[in-house]
């Protein structure tokens, strides 16, 4: 970003740009610097593409997996009526149907 925008768009160093790219790859996104040329907002654009790519959506894989295993330890009650598992033992009623557990 320091050679496609310059210092007269607000890249005035390669760490400044260096900041720029981690803050944007991260999704987090300050504002505090942003490109002004065409080419640079294009060069943006696919940085973000990429922060989604690299880390949230794998961040997302990874959490839902972390739950579903969670989950596998856990004690469930099945509904008679309609097969819809994952109710708390606890509960009184079928979460899907509606129908009273016994």
């Amino acid at each position: 970003m320091y050679v496609i925008e310059g210092e007269e768009n607000g890249f005035t160093s390669i760490p400044r740009s260096i900041y720029w790219a981690i803050v944007t790859l991260t999704t987090v996104g300050y504002g505090d610097i942003s490109p002004k040329t065409g080419l640079g907002q294009m060069m943006a654009s696919l940085v973000m593409v990429c922060g989604y790519g690299i880390i949230a959506v794998p961040t997302g894989i990874v959490s839902a997996e972390m739950v579903r295993a969670s989950r596998q330890h856990e004690e469930y009650k099945m509904c008679p009526n309609c097969n819809d598992r994952f109710h708390d033992t606890h509960a009184v009623y079928c979460k899907s149907c509606g129908v009273k557990f016994e």
